[in-house]
């Protein structure tokens, strides 16, 4: 390889992978320090085994242990002559079952997964019903008390917006202020209850953001927070009196675009 990237240099591709990823097994996405399984490591072992391919991804963003993905970008460079439309295929031979590349194609050299992004959607799952799940229990945060959605939903409307959103983080952070652009909630009748989602579109997120947002909404649909704190949560900062951070299990990467939002 180290030969043909000396003799070949123009002939370096970037590429632009989509990613879709249970989190369940993972410590994460990116490389860990004590050598947990990653989603980075695997798919970079992968490459590593396609003749040409720099195996060094850089993601469009990062998801935590447990946490899942629809559709993940990544780029990565090679000087593999691989078409792009088989690219995924050639991925998929190569990668554990739990991560799968959904497509390919070659963008320009400027290009950056995470620095060109302009926006990123994040979906949340809660399950509300009386018995908890069988095959989605590492999929959903399940509760099994009613959730009065009405304030939930005026809680979403007070978090679009541009705030400094340290109240949220899971720690601390230099720059605090983000944008969100759409703050959703949707309702969908399963066997014996209801399946929640919660979706967030922004600019960024901050490490723990959503699964903190999250957290403080359900204390305000069991009824032990008035709507009304997430604006005092906005204006103090102060991470512990907001709510606790929701389980992993039910935090999806749904998608990111490279284009300005338009709803």
């Amino acid at each position: 390889m180290e030969d043909l990237e000396l003799s070949t240099p123009t002939n370096l591709r970037r590429i632009l992978l989509t990613l879709e990823y249970d989190g369940s097994g993972f410590a994460g996405l990116q490389t860990q320090a004590q050598g947990e399984r990653t989603v980075q490591q695997e798919l970079e072992a992968a490459l590593s085994q396609i003749p040409g391919a720099r195996p060094k991804i850089w993601p469009c963003g990062r998801t935590d242990a447990g946490v899942h993905a629809l559709a993940m970008p990544v780029h990565y460079d090679t000087l593999d002559n691989i078409p792009t439309e088989k690219i995924p295929h050639a991925l998929n031979t190569l990668l554990p079952p739990d991560i799968r590349a959904l497509a390919a194609q070659e963008v320009p050299a400027d290009f950056h997964a995470r620095k060109s992004c302009h926006w990123r959607e994040y979906r949340y799952r809660i399950l509300q019903r009386r018995m908890p799940p069988a095959l989605d229990r590492h999929r959903v945060w399940w509760i099994p008390h009613s959730l009065n959605l009405i304030p939930m939903r005026h809680a979403l409307e007070c978090l679009v917006g541009t705030h400094d959103f340290k109240a949220f983080a899971v720690k601390e952070e230099r720059a605090t202020v983000r944008e969100i652009y759409r703050a959703h909630l949707e309702v969908w009748p399963t066997e014996g209850g209801r399946e929640i989602w919660i979706e967030f579109v922004g600019s960024g997120f901050l490490r723990g953001q959503v699964r903190s947002m999250v957290g403080t909404l359900v204390e305000i649909g069991l009824g032990k927070r008035d709507s009304s704190s997430i604006q005092s949560l906005l204006a103090s900062g102060s991470r512990k009196d907001a709510g606790p951070t929701a389980p992993a299990q039910g935090l999806y990467f749904v998608r990111a675009g490279y284009q300005p939002y338009r709803q």
